[in-house]
Protein backbone atom coordinates (compact mmCIF):
# COMPACT_ATOMS: atom_id res chain seq x y z
CA UNK A 1 0.00 0.00 0.00
CA UNK A 2 0.79 3.77 -0.43
CA UNK A 3 2.02 5.88 2.32
CA UNK A 4 -1.47 7.30 2.00
CA UNK A 5 -3.59 4.58 1.88
CA UNK A 6 -3.89 1.96 5.62
CA UNK A 7 -6.35 -0.33 6.02
CA UNK A 8 -9.34 0.25 8.55
CA UNK A 9 -11.60 -1.03 10.83
CA UNK A 10 -14.86 0.69 10.13
CA UNK A 11 -18.42 -0.73 10.57
CA UNK A 12 -20.70 -1.62 7.81
CA UNK A 13 -24.05 -0.31 8.76
CA UNK A 14 -26.81 -2.36 9.95
CA UNK A 15 -29.24 -0.93 7.06
CA UNK A 16 -27.29 -3.38 4.98
CA UNK A 17 -29.37 -5.92 4.02
CA UNK A 18 -26.93 -8.67 3.33
CA UNK A 19 -29.30 -10.77 1.37
CA UNK A 20 -29.50 -7.76 -1.66
CA UNK A 21 -25.69 -6.82 -0.65
CA UNK A 22 -24.25 -10.27 0.05
CA UNK A 23 -20.46 -9.27 -0.09
CA UNK A 24 -18.06 -8.71 2.29
CA UNK A 25 -17.51 -4.82 2.99
CA UNK A 26 -13.65 -3.65 3.16
CA UNK A 27 -12.42 -0.29 3.88
CA UNK A 28 -9.11 1.47 3.52
CA UNK A 29 -8.11 4.77 4.42
CA UNK A 30 -7.29 6.67 1.52
CA UNK A 31 -6.17 10.54 1.32
CA UNK A 32 -7.78 10.76 4.73
CA UNK A 33 -11.04 9.46 3.44
CA UNK A 34 -12.93 5.87 4.66
CA UNK A 35 -12.86 4.31 1.23
CA UNK A 36 -15.68 1.42 1.32
CA UNK A 37 -15.06 -1.09 -1.41
CA UNK A 38 -16.25 -5.09 -2.05
CA UNK A 39 -13.66 -7.20 -3.60
CA UNK A 40 -14.98 -10.68 -4.56
CA UNK A 41 -13.91 -13.55 -6.99
CA UNK A 42 -10.23 -14.35 -8.06
CA UNK A 43 -9.29 -13.91 -11.73
CA UNK A 44 -8.12 -10.80 -14.06
CA UNK A 45 -9.39 -7.69 -12.21
CA UNK A 46 -12.70 -5.97 -13.16
CA UNK A 47 -12.62 -2.22 -11.44
CA UNK A 48 -16.42 -1.60 -11.30
CA UNK A 49 -16.77 2.69 -10.33
CA UNK A 50 -20.24 4.07 -10.07
CA UNK A 51 -21.60 7.61 -11.35
CA UNK A 52 -24.36 9.82 -9.32
CA UNK A 53 -26.34 9.39 -6.86
CA UNK A 54 -25.03 5.25 -6.64
CA UNK A 55 -22.61 3.03 -4.80
CA UNK A 56 -21.05 -0.30 -5.30
CA UNK A 57 -24.39 -1.61 -4.71
CA UNK A 58 -25.20 -0.44 -8.17
CA UNK A 59 -23.35 -3.63 -9.11
CA UNK A 60 -24.61 -5.94 -7.07
CA UNK A 61 -26.12 -8.54 -9.52
CA UNK A 62 -22.83 -8.45 -11.84
CA UNK A 63 -20.81 -9.17 -9.20
CA UNK A 64 -22.49 -11.99 -8.38
CA UNK A 65 -22.62 -13.35 -11.90
CA UNK A 66 -18.72 -12.53 -12.75
CA UNK A 67 -16.95 -13.36 -9.30
CA UNK A 68 -16.46 -16.90 -10.35
CA UNK A 69 -14.26 -15.94 -13.29
CA UNK A 70 -13.16 -12.36 -12.07
CA UNK A 71 -11.71 -10.64 -9.48
CA UNK A 72 -14.79 -7.89 -8.72
CA UNK A 73 -13.36 -4.92 -7.32
CA UNK A 74 -16.38 -2.32 -6.41
CA UNK A 75 -15.61 1.08 -4.46
CA UNK A 76 -17.57 4.15 -3.02
CA UNK A 77 -16.60 7.56 -3.77
CA UNK A 78 -15.56 9.84 -0.41
CA UNK A 79 -19.40 10.85 0.56
CA UNK A 80 -21.42 8.00 -1.05
CA UNK A 81 -22.64 4.41 0.14
CA UNK A 82 -20.48 3.50 3.20
CA UNK A 83 -17.18 5.88 2.50
CA UNK A 84 -16.47 8.54 4.51
CA UNK A 85 -15.52 11.51 2.93
CA UNK A 86 -12.67 13.68 5.53
CA UNK A 87 -13.36 17.12 6.71
CA UNK A 88 -13.20 19.76 3.64
CA UNK A 89 -13.58 17.49 1.44
CA UNK A 90 -15.28 19.00 -2.13
CA UNK A 91 -16.74 16.44 -3.80
CA UNK A 92 -15.58 17.50 -7.28
CA UNK A 93 -15.13 14.63 -9.72
CA UNK A 94 -11.29 15.51 -10.10
CA UNK A 95 -11.06 14.98 -6.56
CA UNK A 96 -12.84 11.37 -6.71
CA UNK A 97 -10.48 10.84 -9.87
CA UNK A 98 -7.57 11.16 -7.54
CA UNK A 99 -8.81 9.00 -4.82
CA UNK A 100 -9.61 6.14 -7.38
CA UNK A 101 -6.18 6.81 -8.65
CA UNK A 102 -4.91 6.61 -5.08
CA UNK A 103 -6.73 3.38 -4.36
CA UNK A 104 -5.63 1.13 -7.47
CA UNK A 105 -1.86 1.95 -6.67
CA UNK A 106 -2.89 1.45 -3.04
CA UNK A 107 -4.14 -2.29 -3.92
CA UNK A 108 -1.74 -2.64 -6.36
CA UNK A 109 -4.02 -3.78 -9.30
CA UNK A 110 -2.54 -4.43 -12.63
CA UNK A 111 -3.52 -6.09 -15.70
CA UNK A 112 -7.16 -3.95 -15.28
CA UNK A 113 -10.33 -4.42 -16.85
CA UNK A 114 -12.25 -0.88 -16.14
CA UNK A 115 -16.05 -0.39 -16.38
CA UNK A 116 -16.91 2.99 -16.01
CA UNK A 117 -20.99 4.52 -16.61
CA UNK A 118 -22.36 8.06 -16.03
CA UNK A 119 -19.62 10.14 -14.21
CA UNK A 120 -17.44 7.14 -13.75
CA UNK A 121 -16.87 8.07 -17.49
CA UNK A 122 -14.51 11.14 -16.23
CA UNK A 123 -13.61 9.88 -13.34
CA UNK A 124 -12.72 6.52 -14.00
CA UNK A 125 -10.51 7.82 -17.50
CA UNK A 126 -9.31 10.43 -15.55
CA UNK A 127 -7.49 8.20 -13.21
CA UNK A 128 -6.56 5.53 -16.17
CA UNK A 129 -4.93 7.89 -18.17
CA UNK A 130 -2.32 8.79 -15.32
CA UNK A 131 -1.25 4.75 -15.25
CA UNK A 132 -1.97 3.36 -18.57
CA UNK A 133 0.43 0.52 -17.71
CA UNK A 134 -2.38 -0.70 -14.87
CA UNK A 135 -5.10 -1.21 -17.46
CA UNK A 136 -5.60 -3.81 -19.97
CA UNK A 137 -9.14 -3.06 -21.05
CA UNK A 138 -12.22 -0.83 -20.68
CA UNK A 139 -15.88 -1.62 -20.45
CA UNK A 140 -17.88 1.80 -21.76
CA UNK A 141 -21.27 2.27 -20.23
CA UNK A 142 -23.68 5.40 -20.73
CA UNK A 143 -21.07 7.82 -20.58
CA UNK A 144 -19.09 10.96 -22.04
CA UNK A 145 -15.38 12.15 -21.91
CA UNK A 146 -15.09 15.58 -23.12
CA UNK A 147 -16.61 19.48 -22.64
CA UNK A 148 -19.94 19.42 -23.19
CA UNK A 149 -20.09 23.48 -24.58
CA UNK A 150 -22.38 24.18 -26.95
CA UNK A 151 -24.63 20.96 -26.41
CA UNK A 152 -27.70 22.30 -25.19
CA UNK A 153 -28.78 18.38 -24.20
CA UNK A 154 -26.11 18.76 -21.21
CA UNK A 155 -26.62 22.65 -20.47
CA UNK A 156 -30.24 22.25 -19.96
CA UNK A 157 -29.73 19.74 -17.21
CA UNK A 158 -26.59 21.22 -15.87
CA UNK A 159 -28.32 24.73 -15.35
CA UNK A 160 -31.39 23.16 -14.13
CA UNK A 161 -30.24 20.68 -11.64
CA UNK A 162 -26.98 22.28 -11.18
CA UNK A 163 -28.34 25.67 -10.59
CA UNK A 164 -29.65 27.37 -6.60
CA UNK A 165 -33.66 25.91 -7.11
CA UNK A 166 -32.09 21.62 -8.37
CA UNK A 167 -29.77 22.17 -5.68
CA UNK A 168 -32.52 22.90 -3.05
CA UNK A 169 -34.82 19.82 -4.64
CA UNK A 170 -31.71 17.47 -4.41
CA UNK A 171 -30.96 18.69 -0.92
CA UNK A 172 -34.19 18.95 0.65
CA UNK A 173 -36.24 16.06 -0.90
CA UNK A 174 -32.96 13.91 -1.70
CA UNK A 175 -34.68 14.32 -5.56
CA UNK A 176 -31.73 12.83 -7.95
CA UNK A 177 -32.57 9.33 -6.14
CA UNK A 178 -36.36 9.64 -5.53
CA UNK A 179 -36.63 10.81 -9.03
CA UNK A 180 -34.02 9.73 -11.42
CA UNK A 181 -32.89 6.52 -10.08
CA UNK A 182 -36.56 5.01 -10.98
CA UNK A 183 -36.54 6.96 -14.21
CA UNK A 184 -33.31 5.31 -14.91
CA UNK A 185 -34.95 1.74 -15.17
CA UNK A 186 -37.05 0.89 -17.80
CA UNK A 187 -36.31 -2.38 -18.14
CA UNK A 188 -37.59 -3.25 -14.21
CA UNK A 189 -38.45 -1.36 -11.20
CA UNK A 190 -36.66 -1.80 -8.71
CA UNK A 191 -37.94 -2.95 -4.83
CA UNK A 192 -38.77 -1.06 -1.72
CA UNK A 193 -35.39 -2.48 -0.17
CA UNK A 194 -33.35 -1.80 -3.43
CA UNK A 195 -34.47 1.89 -3.69
CA UNK A 196 -33.96 1.99 0.22
CA UNK A 197 -30.54 1.04 -0.69
CA UNK A 198 -30.15 3.82 -2.75
CA UNK A 199 -31.54 6.26 -0.01
CA UNK A 200 -29.47 5.55 3.00
CA UNK A 201 -26.08 7.03 1.81
CA UNK A 202 -27.94 10.37 1.94
CA UNK A 203 -30.14 10.69 4.88
CA UNK A 204 -29.70 14.67 5.46
CA UNK A 205 -29.28 17.83 3.35
CA UNK A 206 -25.87 18.15 4.11
CA UNK A 207 -24.92 14.33 3.11
CA UNK A 208 -26.97 15.29 -0.22
CA UNK A 209 -24.39 17.44 -0.77
CA UNK A 210 -22.44 14.94 -2.88
CA UNK A 211 -24.82 14.14 -5.37
CA UNK A 212 -25.58 18.29 -5.74
CA UNK A 213 -22.20 18.87 -7.04
CA UNK A 214 -22.27 16.51 -10.10
CA UNK A 215 -25.13 18.18 -12.19
CA UNK A 216 -23.28 22.02 -12.47
CA UNK A 217 -19.93 20.13 -13.21
CA UNK A 218 -21.29 19.28 -16.04
CA UNK A 219 -21.20 22.79 -17.43
CA UNK A 220 -18.48 24.38 -15.02
CA UNK A 221 -15.99 21.72 -15.06
CA UNK A 222 -14.90 22.09 -18.75
CA UNK A 223 -10.90 22.02 -17.59
CA UNK A 224 -11.39 18.89 -15.93
CA UNK A 225 -13.41 17.51 -18.97
CA UNK A 226 -10.68 18.94 -21.44
CA UNK A 227 -8.25 16.97 -19.19
CA UNK A 228 -9.44 14.09 -19.82
CA UNK A 229 -10.46 14.10 -23.31
CA UNK A 230 -6.73 14.51 -23.69
CA UNK A 231 -5.74 11.52 -21.89
CA UNK A 232 -7.47 9.27 -24.25
CA UNK A 233 -4.74 9.39 -26.00
CA UNK A 234 -2.79 7.00 -23.14
CA UNK A 235 -6.02 4.44 -23.71
CA UNK A 236 -7.35 4.62 -27.00
CA UNK A 237 -5.49 1.33 -28.32
CA UNK A 238 -7.00 -0.85 -24.93
CA UNK A 239 -9.59 -3.05 -26.46
CA UNK A 240 -13.27 -1.44 -25.59
CA UNK A 241 -16.43 -3.44 -25.00
CA UNK A 242 -19.13 -0.68 -25.84
CA UNK A 243 -22.63 -1.66 -23.40
CA UNK A 244 -25.51 1.01 -24.23
CA UNK A 245 -28.85 1.27 -23.17
CA UNK A 246 -30.60 2.39 -25.89
CA UNK A 247 -33.70 4.11 -23.59
CA UNK A 248 -31.56 6.07 -21.58
CA UNK A 249 -32.59 9.79 -22.03
CA UNK A 250 -29.61 11.31 -21.17
CA UNK A 251 -26.19 9.71 -23.11
CA UNK A 252 -27.53 9.02 -26.68
CA UNK A 253 -26.08 7.30 -29.91
CA UNK A 254 -24.36 10.45 -30.53
CA UNK A 255 -21.91 9.77 -27.33
CA UNK A 256 -21.88 5.83 -28.35
CA UNK A 257 -20.52 6.67 -31.69
CA UNK A 258 -17.82 8.66 -30.54
CA UNK A 259 -16.44 6.44 -28.02
CA UNK A 260 -16.42 4.26 -30.88
CA UNK A 261 -14.72 6.49 -33.19
CA UNK A 262 -12.13 6.85 -30.34
CA UNK A 263 -11.74 3.17 -29.58
CA UNK A 264 -11.02 1.60 -33.05
CA UNK A 265 -10.81 -2.00 -30.69
CA UNK A 266 -14.56 -1.88 -29.73
CA UNK A 267 -17.42 -4.17 -29.59
CA UNK A 268 -20.64 -2.92 -28.79
CA UNK A 269 -23.35 -4.33 -27.49
CA UNK A 270 -26.76 -2.39 -27.47
CA UNK A 271 -28.56 -2.92 -24.39
CA UNK A 272 -32.43 -3.10 -25.91
CA UNK A 273 -34.53 -1.33 -23.69
CA UNK A 274 -32.31 -0.73 -20.92
CA UNK A 275 -32.29 2.70 -19.19
CA UNK A 276 -29.62 4.92 -17.80
CA UNK A 277 -28.45 2.93 -14.81
CA UNK A 278 -27.54 0.01 -16.99
CA UNK A 279 -26.15 -2.25 -13.96
CA UNK A 280 -29.14 -2.40 -12.49
CA UNK A 281 -31.53 -2.57 -15.49
CA UNK A 282 -29.76 -4.95 -17.42
CA UNK A 283 -26.90 -7.02 -15.09
CA UNK A 284 -27.09 -9.94 -16.08
CA UNK A 285 -26.79 -9.19 -19.48
CA UNK A 286 -23.74 -6.90 -19.40
CA UNK A 287 -21.70 -9.93 -17.25
CA UNK A 288 -23.01 -12.72 -19.95
CA UNK A 289 -21.30 -10.06 -22.50
CA UNK A 290 -17.95 -9.26 -20.58
CA UNK A 291 -17.78 -12.71 -20.40
CA UNK A 292 -17.91 -13.79 -24.33
CA UNK A 293 -15.83 -10.68 -24.66
CA UNK A 294 -13.18 -10.22 -22.02
CA UNK A 295 -9.29 -11.24 -23.45
CA UNK A 296 -8.98 -13.54 -20.87
CA UNK A 297 -12.02 -15.73 -21.13
CA UNK A 298 -11.57 -16.07 -25.00
CA UNK A 299 -8.02 -17.57 -24.00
Amino acid sequence: MSAGSTSTHAVRPPWVDDRLFPFRSHFLTVQGHTVHYVDEGDGPVLLLLHGNPTWSFLYRDMIRELRGRFRCVALDYPGFGLSTAAPGYTFLPEDHAAVVEAFVEALDLSDVTLMIQDWAGPIGLAAASRHPERYAAVIIGNTWAWPITGDWHFEWFSHLFGGWVGTQLIQRFNLFVNLLIPKGHTRRKLSKGEMEHYRRPFPTPAQRSATAIFPRRIAQGADFLAEVERGLDELTHLPALIVWGDKDIAFRVKEREAFERRFPRHTVHVLRGAGHFIQDDAGDEIARAITRWHPASRR
